[in-house]
């Protein structure tokens, strides 16, 4: 069977005063497109379908139409799940009716979805909390799905039956997967996991997440996971939340975030989009091969000493979204603005670097590297403001409120 995984559409996002609208509408149609050239069975989204809890109109009404082209009126199964973007509820709110054009969704680790059968052949045969199985039109095999949408790791642990217990999230986690696919994933069937949380190889450093991203490694929210916690029965891990496309290991099985169809954030910087495309076999290794994606403005950042130099790059990079970083030894005049605001219709941030430091407001100051992310720009201001930098609690409670849930 074939399978295409992708993760992280956020629909509805705006990049400043840019939306990203059109640019949505032109990637998932290609999607659509690669989906149905490559003929595959199943779409797997794993998670941040919008950006927000309560995202707007537009993107709620491109987000049904796309699904419904996806599943080709029940004829091929979309399953999509819940990210730390989404309102689990809303997700889950018009399962009754997808179900009927074979998409499925499941807006909570524990969501159970009630098994049913259509005209097209696309079925779920069997159901658990967290899994199910499904039998696509053309295809002997049946698919089985272990689906872990985003939860903080409270709830998590509530879902889990543990509630009280001091066993960390992981291990948690790695026993509930463990039960399932020993209850339901043998050889004779494709067994894939999807999830949206923050996973690693054991031992690899831990990376910042995206730019403009809620964070989930913090308080309040779902630890990192193990590559090892992954039941050895997968074939497949479809994951999302990080942006770019990668390979986080290949034991037992790929480890995979397909990455966003679009890049939301300057950290994303000429960075490639994929979707990824999966070939699987029970009881085989599947074979995935990443598609790169074409539509979309792509982000770039860019850093000047000369106005010239910058105008003459803007006019040759068009159908673009930039930030560009203006290093003078005076502050931009109205006419320097002018003439890089003509030269594209994309700019979306000029950045000022004084190099002159007594034009500062004190002759410390140093420039603001916007690069660097919120935590760092956050200790940074603390400490100009208090002459020391923030305890751990004030980090934790920092990193607390950039996370809060928008319920």
């Amino acid at each position: 069977m074939k399978l295409l995984h992708t993760a992280d559409w956020h629909l509805g996002k705006r990049l400043d005063k840019f939306s990203r609208l059109e640019e949505q509408k032109d990637v998932l149609t290609e999607i659509c497109e690669i989906a149905d050239h490559e003929n595959v069975d199943a779409v797997l989204i794993s998670g941040d379908l919008f950006d927000t809890f309560n995202p707007p109109t537009e993107a709620v009404d491109l987000f049904y139409k796309t699904l419904k082209r996806l599943s080709k009126d029940g004829r091929r199964a979309v399953i999509a799940i819940a990210g730390n973007h989404d309102s689990p509820d809303r997700i889950e709110a018009p399962d009754p009716l997808a179900r009927e054009c074979g998409i499925i969704f499941a807006g909570y680790p524990n969501s159970a979805v009630a098994p049913f059968s259509l005209d097209t052949g696309l079925a779920v045969t069997k159901s658990a909390e967290g899994f199910i199985e499904l039998k696509l039109p053309a295809i002997k095999e049946p698919l089985r799905l272990l689906l872990t949408p985003y939860a903080n790791e409270y709830r998590l642990k509530t879902y889990l039956g543990d509630e009280d217990s001091e066993e960390k999230l992981r291990e948690l986690l790695s026993a509930q997967w463990s039960d399932l696919a020993s209850q339901y994933c043998d050889e004779n069937g494709v067994n894939i996991l999807a999830a949206h949380f923050f996973m690693i190889l054991e031992g690899d450093e831990v990376f910042d997440e995206p730019e403009g991203e809620k964070p989930i490694l913090h308080v309040g929210g779902a630890q990192e996971i193990y590559t090892k916690n992954v039941p050895e029965q997968i074939q497949y891990v479809a994951l999302g939340h990080l942006h770019e496309n990668q390979i986080m290991d290949d034991q037992p099985c790929p480890v995979v975030y397909s990455g966003s169809p679009l890049a939301f954030s300057f950290s994303e910087s000429d960075q490639d989009k994929f979707v990824v495309l999966i070939e699987a076999e029970p009881g085989k290794a599947v074979v995935h091969r990443e598609v790169k994606l074409q539509k979309g403005r792509r982000l770039l950042r860019q850093r000047f000493e000369v106005i010239a130099e910058a105008v003459q790059w803007l006019r040759a990079h068009p159908d673009t979204l930039v930030e560009l970083t203006i290093a003078t030894e005076t502050y931009l005049t109205s006419q320097e603005r002018k003439q890089l605001l003509d030269a594209h219709d994309g700019i979306v941030a000029i950045i000022p670097e004084i190099k002159n430091v007594d034009l500062l407001e004190d002759g410390n100051s140093r420039p603001i590297d916007l690069s660097r992310n919120i935590e760092e720009l956050f200790i940074d201001y603390f400490e100009s403001k208090h002459g020391q930098k923030p305890n751990q609690r004030l980090l934790d409670l920092f990193k607390e409120v950039l996370s809060e849930e928008e319920e």
